[in-house]
Parts: C-alpha cells; structure tokens; sequence
C-alpha cells in the first residue's frame, strides 16, 4: 500500500467532514441553552411523576424492576441524551434534496454513504455534548447544592459500569447515526424529509426508552425489546450505567448495538445506492 493510499488518507475527507459539521454545529449556543432549558422544565415534570407513581407503589407493597433513584437518573441521563435519538434526518441532506444540490455529491470523488454518514454523526455529536455537559452540571451538582440530593443524577455503579456506559454511548451515537442515514435515504427518494420524520418521532421516544424505561415496562415483553434496534440508543446504555448488565450480559449487550449498526450500515448503503441510481435532479 502506498502512501496516497494509506488508510489515513483514504479517512481524511469524512474526517474532515466530520470535523467541519462538528464544528459548525457548537456555535449555535443560543440554541443548545434553549435545548437544555426545556429538558430541565420537562426532566423536572417527569421527576415528579416518577416520585409520586413510587410513593404510591410503596404504600401498596408493589415492587419495581428499578428504584426511585435509578428512575430520576434514567430521567435526566434521558434528557441529556434527547437529541441523540434519529427521530429526524439531516436538515443539510433534506435541503440538498429539495434544491438540487444533492447533485454534487453524487459527483464528489468519494463514497457519498460514508461522506453523509461522517457529517451526519457530527452533526449529532455537536448537539449531544453541550446538553450532556449542562445537564450533568445542573443535576449532579446544583440539585444537591440546592438541597435536592434525592432529586439528583447518581454516580454510575461502579468504574466498569462508566467505562461500559461510556463506551456504549458511542456505539450509540454510531447507531443513531446509522438510523438517521435510513431517514435521509428516505427522503431522498421521497424528495421531503417531513412526513418520513412525523413517522419516524413516536416510534423511536417509545422503542428507544425515552418515554418510559423499557425495564418497566411488561416482563414478558423485555427480550423482544432488549434486542430491537432502538433499545441500543437509550436503554442498554442506562442499563450498563446501573449495572444491571455485567460480565457477559454487558458484553451481549455491546454485541447487539455493533450487530444493529453492522446490519443498518450496510442496508443503508445498498439503499442508497438503489436510490442514488435512480435519482433524477430538476432544473439546470
């Protein structure tokens, strides 16, 4: 292998593109502030339902598969997480779609898949981090400050169950990004990313564990969720953050979100080879 064709070399345009969208993303503080304002309101909203569902339960006898602790900081690891979840596509690639510039990257001298995959997941990437950093520094610090302890975002369970969350998280973010390419295939060929996207919302706050974490939800239900696709965006995360997969079950559990992103990655680029083949672009 040469060296003008070196595996850093061959990287070097995605990376640069997922530098470039990264990058230009962070400046939009204003709206990331925002962003993090309305979790809060809403993270304190769902706090205070989880609160009371847990008093009520513990004055019936009645258990649950996790403590009023483990739910409040599901809670606001949830919010934190919130834009990570691919209910919407790529504005760029939905306004290239409409204008006609999508044009030019059929013309790039690089694979368009990976060159949107790459922008795609600097774009996530840039709105994640902020809303992670200003959440954990409101609910790990300021709520116990404030004298809300019990209201708080708790410490992982341990370092194995931080280091196996962190890594989950960006097996996340790659599986997300994998999801969202699926939406700006569909758009492409739709030629509008709206009415894919009205679709796509309640599907993915459901499956993905946002709504309600998926381990409250029926017994019989859990292994058919455990194993869909969407479960690897929230829920197996949190449960390697509480702990509650360890030794193997951690390690099935990273499995299945590199499974789902192996699977996504590769339908979503013979997709969009189909539909680039078969993309006509008005005017001139």
């Amino acid at each position: 292998m040469t060296a003008a064709t070196s595996p850093r070399d061959l990287a070097r345009p995605y990376l640069a593109a997922f530098a470039s969208r990264f990058l230009k993303m962070l400046q939009y503080r204003t709206a990331a502030l925002a962003g993090f304002a309305t979790q809060c309101w809403w993270g304190g909203i769902k706090v205070m339902v989880f609160a009371a569902f847990y008093g009520h339960a513990a004055g019936t006898g009645a258990s649950s598969s996790m403590s009023l602790a483990q739910a409040i900081t599901y809670t606001w690891l949830a919010q934190g997480l919130l834009v990570l979840l691919p209910w919407l596509g790529d504005p760029e690639v939905g306004q290239a779609v409409r204008t006609g510039a999508v044009a030019y990257d059929r013309l790039r001298p690089v694979d368009a898949y990976a060159l949107w995959f790459a922008r795609s997941a600097g774009w996530i990437a840039a709105r994640v981090l902020p809303r992670v950093a200003l959440m954990a520094a409101f609910a790990m610090v300021v709520l116990p400050l404030a004298g809300l302890g019990e209201w708080a975002w708790q410490l992982p369970a341990g370092v194995a169950a931080g280091l196996a969350f962190m890594l989950s998280a960006v097996f996340a973010l790659l599986l997300s990004t994998s999801m969202v390419m699926l939406l700006n295939v569909a758009a492409t060929a739709a030629l509008n990313e709206r009415g894919i996207s009205a679709v796509a919302t309640p599907v993915v706050i459901v499956l993905s564990g946002n709504l309600l974490p998926l381990a409250m939800l029926p017994d019989g239900w859990q292994t058919a969720l455990l194993v869909q696709p969407l479960a690897g965006l929230m829920d197996i995360p949190a449960r390697l953050y509480f702990g509650q997969l360890q030794g193997w079950q951690a390690i099935g559990g990273l499995g299945l979100q590199v499974f789902w992103i192996a699977v996504l990655v590769a339908f979503g680029h013979f997709a969009m080879g189909r539909t680039m083949r078969g993309l006509q672009v008005q005017g001139g």
